[in-house]
């Protein structure tokens, strides 16, 4: 494998899996209160355009890490809404 699969492998999981903990509060507290609209309004749109970067260079690890980020953004942008 090459190392710059590795490196992206290692960043994505890492920067990905970050999210997991916010989102497992949200659901359990029922509670986004401290979640800004405006900040998971610009990630969405931020790992739009990661995705489409990861595209355009052929990145799977670009592209895999920021569809999962995407999904689980969108999640909270969704309570954020439902539970405002």
């Amino acid at each position: 494998m090459y190392i710059d699969v590795i490196l992206g492998v290692l960043a994505g999981s890492f920067t990905t899996f970050s999210y997991l903990p916010q989102l497992a509060k949200a659901l359990k507290t029922k509670s986004t209160g401290d979640l800004s609209l405006y900040w998971l309004s610009a990630m969405t749109i931020g790992l739009a355009f990661w995705i489409i970067y990861g595209y355009v260079i052929s990145s799977f690890p670009v592209i895999f890490f920021n569809l999962i980020l995407i999904i689980i953004t969108l999640w909270l942008l969704a309570l954020k809404l439902k539970y405002k």
